[in-house]
């Protein structure tokens, strides 16, 4: 029983990148392909979670649209057309530019 724990004990610290140093080329590249499997498993599951959260907002968004048309014709305003509701760009001045800086006389 404790000759499996400790190979599991080594197996995790390997899969952490401590204790290499035994390790042959071929364990190596075994412990590297196993590494990228797992990673791979992982970023299909995170972004199935990204695009089920998309799927909830996207729905929330439906939502909050309806809703606030409603609101607009209880207030009896004009119901906002589907472009303003979708993007809402505002125009800012600043004073920041790309280049060098000017010197600026005292």
């Amino acid at each position: 029983m404790m000759t499996k724990l400790e190979f599991l004990e080594v197996a995790k610290r390997k899969l952490l990148g401590d204790g290499l140093e035994p390790c042959t080329i071929d364990e190596l590249q075994q412990l590297e392909n196993q590494l990228e499997r797992s990673l791979s498993r992982i970023r299909a599951r995170k972004n199935q979670l990204f695009r089920e959260q998309i799927e909830k907002l996207k729905e929330k968004e439906k939502i909050l649209i309806e809703e606030n048309t409603k609101l607009r014709e209880q207030c009896g305003m004009q119901p906002r057309q589907a472009s303003e509701e979708q993007e809402v760009y505002m125009d800012v001045e600043t004073q920041l530019s790309i280049g060098p800086p000017e010197r600026r006389v005292a």
